[in-house]
């Protein structure tokens, strides 16, 4: 009986150190900004550059290197980049400041190419307020690009949640945010007109800018979501609305009737998203609309996942999960989800009524302060007391990102078979509540030639990844299965910028006008200067994109077909699916079906 009561006490006290800690995460403190993703040395007149993401990691742990960086600051200096480039033979790739994407998009072949930075092509060149027109460079970041269309009274409809990204990742990656309204949710379906540089044949001066519209109708499409290998965007034309106001609700229901409302709602709210707690059955349905211009409201989103974080905060959250994995304490991970998650909704995700405070719904306010957020790339340089949460230069939250798109009439029944997943191992998923679960976005189909092929659900999904690449997490089995469901039973899409290489396994496959698209990448760059071997696998030109050695099904390098491919030597061996037999996954022996 005292032992009992000894733990309950126990139990009482962490809940309460860990709401301390909740609260002290959502302080809005000044933070050390992210660091440039691109590090070079010189020594002996030599230089070497690597380049890395913004979670110093890619899916393949590889290190990224290149010969040198160059950081234009006008067109014309890109241009005489490019030229030089091509005319010696070197490979490019472009980097972005903050270095916002997963895979290896920014790598070159070996260690001779060169990195060319778009983080001074960072002007607003012309805003015209009648007709809504907003040309930018491409370094511009989304946060500049809504505060100057604010300034001008004029808004990007539709945007990502995280201000870090640039207008030439966006392009890049094909980001997009949540609507099944108008012209969807992808920023690129609302760029009218683009500038990119391309390499060139010696009687052009070894590069070429091309402008592109509506008129070069197949390079246009095949340039709006680029995944970097057709030249560098340098400037970037929108056509934006006129500023207009929001009305924010969030309702929390189970999750019980979820694959039948998925689909009505997102037609009923222009602006609607869902969080998905599949753990704790519950979904958190976000009421999005425009409301008047004169309705009463100045409300500001700032979302506490991307705020400054005090670094001891984050080591005490990563000590916590690397215990709570090592141990395999599920129920620790479940109790910290729903203390998690139970701050979030009443903080109000970051909302505030008046930006200082919340206090209830509905929020009101104006677009350009409701549609994204990211205060911890902002401020001076702290020696690294706050940072960014994801900040790999301090022990900080590390994991892995699968997100993908289902076609619509196909999302009710992917639902069902992951609740029926949560069914057979009811505490599976608490490590994605942890991370603020399942985030769902509605989008579009694009006329983009790599966009989204038809309307559908963006999932989500974040959840803890090992510091040692051969090292199980806990529900191993359970993440990669909901993966290969997406992928191949339901047919996603892969977000560009985010996932594992299993994702893109054959994902080219499933775009009506790939071929279109490697039409123009040939057009543009014939000898693949702004290729590389991982570009040319995703797209299909070559095979290898899945790396099959030990323990490559851990990480998603590869689908397991063999147990040495999965931890043998830990009891997670290579097994069928439990809800999808096609599925094989690495499983713990004793759970496994």
């Amino acid at each position: 009986m005292m032992f009992e009561l000894g733990r309950y006490r126990s139990r009482i006290l962490r809940d309460a150190l860990w709401k301390c800690l909740l609260l002290l995460m959502c302080v809005l403190v000044r933070s050390s900004p992210p660091e440039n993703p691109i590090r070079c040395t010189t020594f002996n007149s030599s230089t070497k550059c690597t380049i890395t993401n913004s979670y110093g990691a890619f899916p393949d742990r590889s290190t990224c290197r290149a010969a040198d960086a160059v950081y234009p600051t006008t067109e014309e200096e890109l241009v005489s980049v490019v030229a030089m480039a091509t005319k010696n033979g070197r490979k490019m790739k472009v980097a972005t400041r903050f270095g916002h994407s997963i895979p290896k998009l920014v790598c070159a072949d070996g260690d001779q190419g060169l990195l060319i930075s778009t983080e001074y092509l960072n002007r607003t060149l012309h805003i015209n307020e009648s007709s809504g027109m907003m040309r930018v460079e491409t370094g511009v970041t989304l946060k500049q690009l809504i505060e100057d269309a604010a300034k001008a009274g004029l808004a990007l409809p539709y945007a990502p949640y995280w201000w870090g990204l640039t207008v030439g990742g966006l392009m890049g990656t094909g980001a997009h945010g949540s609507s099944l309204w108008g012209k969807g949710s992808s920023v690129h379906d609302y760029v009218v007109q683009l500038r990119i540089v391309t390499p060139a044949e010696h009687a052009d001066g070894y590069a070429r800018v091309r402008n592109l519209d509506d008129y070069n109708q197949l390079e246009f499409n095949a340039a709006k979501v680029s995944l970097g290998v057709l030249g560098v965007i340098s400037e970037v034309t929108l056509k934006l609305e006129p500023l207009f106001k929001r009305s924010v609700t969030y309702i929390e229901k189970s999750d019980s009737d979820l694959a039948e409302q998925v689909i009505e709602f997102g037609k009923q709210h222009e602006f609607a998203d869902l969080i998905w707690y599949p753990s704790q059955r519950k979904a958190m349905y976000r009421m999005d609309d425009r409301v008047p211009y004169n309705t009463s409201g100045n409300a500001w989103i700032d979302f506490p996942g991307f705020q400054s974080t005090p670094s001891v905060a984050l080591a005490i959250l990563r000590l916590t999960e690397e215990a709570e994995e090592s141990k395999a304490d599920a129920d620790s991970k479940c109790r910290r989800a729903k203390l998690i998650t139970s701050a979030l909704r009443l903080s109000g995700y970051g909302f505030t009524n008046n930006g200082i405070i919340f206090t209830g719904y509905p929020v009101i306010g104006y677009h350009n302060r409701l549609q994204a957020s990211g205060a911890c790339l902002t401020g001076p340089e702290n020696a690294l007391i706050t940072a960014c949460p994801w900040d790999h230069r301090i022990k900080a939250l590390f994991y892995h990102q699968t997100t993908f798109s289902i076609g619509l009439s196909k999302v009710p029944d992917f639902i069902r078979d992951v609740q029926k997943l949560v069914h057979l191992a009811p505490k599976s998923l608490c490590g994605v509540d942890l991370y603020d679960g399942i985030l769902m976005r509605y989008v579009t189909r694009s006329n983009a030639f790599l966009g989204k092929q038809e309307d559908a659900v963006d999932f989500d999904i974040t959840y803890y990844r090992s510091k040692d690449p051969l090292r199980p997490r806990l529900f191993q089995d359970i993440l990669e299965e909901i993966e290969q469901l997406g992928m191949f039973k339901y047919g996603a899409l892969p977000h560009w910028g985010k996932n594992r290489n299993v994702a893109f396994h054959k994902a080219i496959n499933k775009y009506k006008k790939a071929a279109e698209f490697i039409k123009v990448k040939r057009m543009y760059d014939p000898q693949g200067l702004f290729s590389s071997e991982w570009t040319d696998q995703v797209l299909g030109l070559k095979d290898g994109l899945m790396i099959v050695k030990q323990g490559c099904g851990l990480e998603g390098l590869c689908i397991c077909s063999e147990d040495s491919h999965c931890a043998p030597d830990k009891g997670y061996l290579c097994q069928q699916g439990k809800v999808y037999p096609d599925a094989k996954v690495c499983a713990l022996a004793s759970t496994s079906s």
